[in-house]
């Protein structure tokens, strides 16, 4: 029988057997990296449509166990075909945040937005098999404006939960403890705690190091809670009633099929697509020294496309690949597979708990928005980086500046489509990502490209 010895060199190399040791503290590193922004999604998402409690802990659990099968069906392709075999993470992402609120505040509701999903998973599907002639259509500076959109679309939801939540008053908490109705909704506490939390990510973020600049997120809210918790805004009654284990549940939420929401999620599905070839080739080229193969890629993108119809299936939301795990390996050269594998382990187990999960929606809404404003911040310039590698050309600020400018400008008039029907306004003035996605799309093919 063959003896397998434990190589720490082996770390470097995508197969092989790495020291348990090594192996389970970079996989923490890559889970403090990006835990945070794997649930919150979910937390606001949960908030928007006036979830019950009950139904807040079942799309946390999903979202935390989808994104762990989708990271560990990257790492083991089936068949060889269907996965990149790329050492990457997968998580819920903020690129659908905005249109997800749209569709979850509408009629539909959540269903409306599985269904949506169902849609967006076949497109990106379709976009992994055909992905030379659609790659085309999608240059930085197409997918630089769309992320930047998405960040500035997201500012005025952390600012909201910076000031508490709109309708929130811990009214539950004001009994139970008998405090003040200071705690509502743009309350000086509210903007305080926020404020502190902000502070503590910025201070470890600018002058951080190692574990402690990597997890800036993590910490600022932990730090923000304790000090919320001592200011009476933390309810646990939630988390003593649940259990220790459970697993998602089929179709939990139901599924409708909206032509809004199908229209706006399979837009973003689309785009991400491409972003993703973007991410593929960031880790190739800094962990690997070269660039991704044409079956790695097509077999990641359809991975993607059809983890995320069964995450819509089991009550998750739209997972995507992780820039700063990407980051990460670009740093620290680390590819070994089971580093990753390791990384969504300890997700899957996360979410098969449902403690862990309900606890996690104690988490007071100003904490959110302190922490989540800087990551919002991050978004909109890493669209900006994308953008500037192509340059700051008269031709492409009018891409960026008139798309944007549209994108954002009408979803914040929400008066400017009342004239029109229902289905128009809910796909062009809900969420500022479809205006600004088609009109960057159309500038980019019409606008004469300038002699080099």
């Amino acid at each position: 029988m063959r003896k397998f010895t434990a190589d720490p060199q082996a770390l470097f190399r995508y197969r092989g057997l790495p020291p348990v040791g090594l192996t389970v503290s970079m996989a923490l590193q890559h889970l403090v990296a990006m835990i945070v922004g794997c649930v919150t999604p979910a937390i606001i998402i949960a908030h928007a449509a006036a979830l019950t409690h009950r139904e807040q802990v079942l799309l946390i659990q999903a979202s935390l166990v989808l994104s762990a099968v989708t990271t560990l069906l990257q790492l083991f392709p089936i068949g060889g075909r269907f996965g990149s075999g790329l050492p990457v993470i997968f998580g819920v992402s903020f690129a659908y945040l905005p249109s997800m609120q749209a569709i979850a505040t509408g009629r539909g509701g959540m269903a409306a937005v599985a269904g949506a999903m169902l849609v967006g998973g076949v497109i990106a599907t379709l976009v992994g098999l055909f992905i030379k002639p659609i790659r085309r259509l999608f240059p930085p500076v197409i997918t630089g404006t769309v992320v930047f959109t998405i960040g500035l679309s997201l500012y005025p939801t952390a600012i909201n939960y910076m000031a508490g939540g709109a309708g929130n008053t811990y009214q539950s908490v004001v009994e139970e403890r008998g405090l003040t109705e200071a705690l509502v909704y743009g309350s000086w506490q509210n903007w305080a705690i926020a404020a502190f939390t902000l502070a503590v990510v910025m201070l470890l973020t600018n002058h951080g190091r190692g574990i402690c600049k990597l997890a800036s997120i993590l910490l600022g809210i932990l730090a923000g809670y304790a000090v919320a918790f001592a200011a009476g805004m933390v309810n646990l009654s939630g988390v003593a009633g649940a259990g220790w284990f459970s697993l998602p549940r089929p179709v939990p939420f139901g599924v409708t099929f909206e032509l809004s929401g199908c229209v706006a999620l399979g837009l973003l599905f689309a785009i991400n697509s491409i972003q993703a070839i973007g991410d593929f080739t960031a880790t190739t080229v800094g962990g690997m020294d070269r660039e991704p193969t044409t079956r790695e890629l097509q077999g990641g993108i359809v991975a993607y496309g059809v983890s995320n119809v069964i995450t819509a299936l089991l009550g998750g939301l739209p997972t995507a690949t992780y820039s700063q795990n990407v980051g990460i390996v670009a740093t620290n050269k680390v590819v070994n597979r089971w580093v990753f594998a390791l990384t969504g382990a300890f997700l899957l187990l996360a979410g098969v708990v449902p403690k862990f999960s309900a606890a996690l929606t104690t988490i007071p809404q100003c904490v959110l928005g302190g922490a989540t404003v800087a990551v919002f911040s991050t978004i909109a310039m890493t669209g900006m980086k994308l953008i500037a590698a192509e340059g700051i050309t008269a031709r492409n600020t009018t891409i960026v500046g008139l798309s944007a400018a549209l994108g954002v400008g009408i979803s914040q008039a929400s008066a400017a489509l009342a004239q029109f029907p229902e289905a128009v306004t809910t796909i062009f003035g809900k969420s500022p990502v479809v205006i600004a996605t088609l009109m960057a799309v159309f500038l980019n093919l019409v606008l004469p490209k300038e002699e080099k």
